[in-house]
């Protein structure tokens, strides 16, 4: 089975500018079969905020034939290069909702355990009229997960004009679904569920899915912390 890479690294003005003017080509990579190349955003952040128009702070989401063209790529490639000087973390696929161009998602869903953590990310490709409605339910969400306790690291990304992604680690399954369905302490507990029902009611997307991994294991630093998989000892 392929394994999927989540990166994120904070680069100088000039090279953050020249990799999202320049993202990653799967077609020029060996073992690469789809990566998306963003721009860090802090969930929840004003709608006219900085970190919204552009960032230092690259995200990479990758998807690989195998463990050894990431490796390759992070030693070899020039851009592999930079963002091996961030932080990354390797999941294995679980199950998906909805659908994306570009990746090869796995035709199959994955039990797992409710005790055991989980890797969640969106991408969505925006409807351009839609793109402030979006804003408008998307945020209050943004904001339920970024302050829940459940969920060790959590930010979302764009890239434009039309493409944003949003990434969480949770403690357990369990405390994620139970965010996604409004059964969490949280206040205002079901800000997920009722931005679903408007996205059924007139979808936001022309494209979209949700991806759940099993985090494997993480490698380098982000915010001056190495280990973001709970319960995992053996964090590089």
């Amino acid at each position: 089975m392929s394994l999927f890479s989540y990166h994120i690294v904070r680069l100088s003005f000039t090279e953050a500018l020249r990799v999202m003017i320049f993202p990653i080509n799967s077609k020029k990579i060996k073992g690469l079969i789809h990566a998306e190349t963003m721009s860090a955003m802090i969930l929840g952040s004003p709608l006219f905020s900085i970190s919204r128009i552009y960032s230092r702070e690259i995200v990479v989401f990758a998807q690989w034939k195998n463990e050894e063209f990431l490796n390759d790529f992070l030693k070899s490639n020039t851009i592999g290069k930079l963002i091996s000087k961030g932080w990354h973390i390797r999941l294995e696929y679980l199950r998906q909702w909805g659908n994306i161009s570009g990746f090869q998602i796995p035709n199959l869903n994955v039990e797992f355990e409710n005790q055991k953590p989980v890797v969640a990310v969106t991408i969505a490709r925006m409807k351009y009229s839609q793109i402030p409605r979006f804003l408008r339910w998307g945020r209050p969400v943004e904001k339920q997960v970024r302050d829940n306790d459940a969920t060790t690291l959590s930010l979302a990304s764009i890239r434009y004009p039309n493409t944003i992604s949003t990434f969480s680690i949770w403690k357990t399954q369990r405390e994620m679904t139970d965010m996604v369905h409004g059964h969490s302490k949280m206040p205002q507990p079901k800000r997920h569920s009722n931005a679903m029902k408007e996205r059924d009611r007139k979808d936001f997307h022309f494209e979209f899915t949700t991806l759940r991994f099993k985090p494997l294991m993480e490698f380098g630093e982000w915010n001056n912390n190495h280990s973001y998989i709970p319960n995992k000892p053996d964090a590089q």
